[in-house]
């Protein structure tokens, strides 16, 4: 089955094809050869479509292929709980395990709230490559990790069913390469029932929920 990228493609070549056979339409009484001056034509636009295509960096085009097809994301709880219950790989699990312990409570758009600062971590030079490696950055040290429940000394059980599948589809959504715009590049966050050093110096983008969320500045090094 075709992705909409796919599918606007293949349109594309017909709309490019069917402007070639009018334009062939109009040249017609001063071609000697209709037929060889529309396959020229046609090879040249086609030749020109491929050479664009092929310009576009290929991390921006997998992400649109990769985009999910579902349409606009929706931050409804309701809209989540109706979806079928998705899995992925090692990504998946860690960002389905994050977001259940930092933000299964939150609504639906702080949940995607904070998966967007994990992906923006992951894309941040001054942090680990992958989902993985941010959300266990300094684990094995107690209370020196970046989320607090990978270093806390407690147990990691994802008892609650419905909520682990709820975020299980924030995570799938978010990988599949959903737009980040809700909190505006943030790579930090705390609960309003806190406030670390970093927050007093780091500009505030967002506050969604119980979370304040924050962008570190270029010029400092990571925590």
């Amino acid at each position: 089955m075709f992705r909409p990228i796919r599918r606007s493609m293949l349109h594309l070549f017909a709309m490019l094809a069917m402007g070639s056979l009018a334009h062939a339409d109009v040249t017609l009484s001063t071609s000697t050869n209709p037929t060889a001056d529309f396959g020229n034509r046609l090879n040249s636009l086609l030749s020109a479509e491929s050479r664009t295509v092929g310009g576009i960096d290929a991390r921006a085009m997998k992400r649109l292929i990769d985009a999910p097809s579902a349409g606009p994301v929706r931050y409804s709880r309701e809209w989540l709980d109706s979806m079928r219950p998705v899995k992925g790989g090692k990504n998946w699990s860690c960002l389905t395990e994050a977001l259940y312990f930092e933000a299964r409570g939150e609504t639906a758009r702080g949940m995607f709230a904070v998966a967007e600062v994990i992906l923006n971590r992951v894309d941040d030079p001054r942090y680990p490559g992958s989902v993985c490696g941010v959300v266990n950055q300094g684990t094995g040290k107690k209370f020196r990790c970046q989320f607090t429940y990978t270093c806390d000394g407690r147990p990691e059980n994802m008892s609650d069913k419905r909520a682990y599948e709820r975020v299980g589809k924030v995570a799938r959504i978010m990988l599949d390469g959903a737009d980040r715009k809700l909190t505006s590049g943030a790579t930090h966050y705390h609960t309003k029932a806190v406030k670390p050093k970093w927050s007093r110096v780091f500009p505030r983008t967002a506050t969604i929920g119980y979370h304040h969320f924050y962008r570190q500045p270029s010029r400092l090094a990571s925590n």
